[in-house]
């Protein structure tokens, strides 16, 4: 559910923090909340620790407000897969060309979509910048 349009980070910022991150629209990531299905769905629920969850998704601005939320989907479903689900529901989550979102690995590096670089610190603790 669309909650609220993003507004990306303007050129000018000049907010150490974020100033980096020109045309970034937020952040999302998953989470995995207990569920409790019918013995004969258990097996789709079941995450990779084991648990019986579903997989909800998650993105906010940069101002940690909540813009998006997609719940539902089993809890063995790759996060991956949720996303595609929300990206190509009716108004569902959207990418304005030229802009992004920050994720995790889980994601993929795609088109509006940006990782961190593997076996790389994403924050420099001298100064509390991301990179």
């Amino acid at each position: 559910m669309l909650m609220k349009k993003p507004e990306p980070i303007p050129a000018d910022l000049t907010n150490n923090r974020w100033k980096y991150f020109k045309s970034c629209l937020g952040a999302l990531d998953g989470t995995h909340i207990d569920a409790n299905p019918l013995k004969e769905e258990q097996t789709k629920y079941r995450d990779r620790s084991g648990d019986l969850t579903i997989n909800c998704l998650e993105v906010c601005t940069l101002n940690l407000e909540f813009i998006y939320y997609l719940a539902g989907w089993e809890g063995s479903a790759h996060d991956a897969r949720v996303l595609r689900d929300a990206l190509n529901r009716p108004n569902g989550l959207f990418v304005p060309q030229g802009c992004y979102y920050l994720c995790d690995h889980g994601y993929g590096n795609i088109p509006g979509f940006l990782t961190p670089i593997r076996g790389q610190d994403t924050m420099l603790m001298d100064n509390n910048v991301f990179l």
